[in-house]
């Protein structure tokens, strides 16, 4: 009996699938496999960028080292009314965007901006030494070059390999988000923003049956005021509708 040959377009389709289960069956593997050479032969960000934020994969959820504490991200902003300067209180951006995951299947992406920010920015800031975190207490705010001036700062208090570059560019990310948080609160009125970046651990899983168990203390990143900034292609409007929602959503 002669078998019959599927039409072209079944075959065209079933191509097209072997191949694309192909790649993710591979991207999977290096993503999820200890980082080594290997990953280069996917171009540039390719990789990250397929998989993030839906496929994202770490072996942290498992014993012996799982995720043990949350990551918050809050800002706050000085706002000009009347030619006299008021501070805002803190806004919790974590919690803001968290909302937008809580009962849902399908969370958009915005749902871990902050908290991933948060732990970019706190692993950059812990690398730092001891003056240099002074350096970071400090207010840049003056002028388009204030990020510039304390890169400088940074620099010259560097020891040998020290990692100013990596910090720098977390900061710039993270002001720049402040500044969006800030913007989408209070409007055009915001002059200068200050974040507030911590991390506060789980009650220890030995302590788990105990009734008077706390979790610990907030291990705060203190850092100073900031600047407005703004990075290419942000959109501040489209940030401003799908934040505030957010917030509207955590209660705060």
């Amino acid at each position: 009996m002669e078998r019959r040959k599927r039409p072209l377009a079944a075959r065209i389709g079933l191509t097209v699938v072997a191949l694309f289960t192909g790649w993710h069956i591979f991207a999977s593997f290096l993503w999820i496999s200890p980082p080594s050479e290997l990953r280069t032969v996917v171009p540039g960000n390719l990789l990250s960028e397929y998989m993030l934020p839906w496929y994202g994969q770490s072996w942290s959820v498992f014993a012996p080292a799982p995720i043990n504490g949350d990551y918050l991200f809050k800002v706050r902003a000085h706002i000009e009314k009347d030619g006299e300067f008021e501070m805002t209180e803190w806004v919790d951006a974590t919690a803001a965007e968290l909302s937008l995951a809580r009962y849902n299947v399908f969370p958009p992406r915005a749902a871990g901006l902050a908290s991933q920010l948060a732990s970019n920015f706190k692993g950059a800031h812990a690398a730092l030494n001891d003056e240099q975190k002074e350096i970071v207490k400090l207010g840049y705010y003056k002028g388009d070059d204030w990020l510039g001036r304390m890169q400088f700062s940074l620099d010259e208090a560097a020891e040998e390999d020290s990692p100013v570059a990596t910090y720098i560019a977390q900061e710039r990310y993270a002001s720049a988000y402040a500044a969006q948080v800030a913007r989408a609160v209070w409007g055009d009125s915001v002059v200068t923003v200050q974040f507030q970046v911590s991390r506060q651990n789980v009650i220890p899983f030995a302590q788990r049956h105990d009734p008077d168990a706390e979790r610990p203390a907030e291990q705060i990143v203190e850092t100073g005021w900031r600047g407005m900034l703004e990075l290419q292609n942000q959109s501040q409007e489209a940030f401003a509708r799908t934040f505030n929602d957010a917030l509207r959503r955590s209660g705060q």
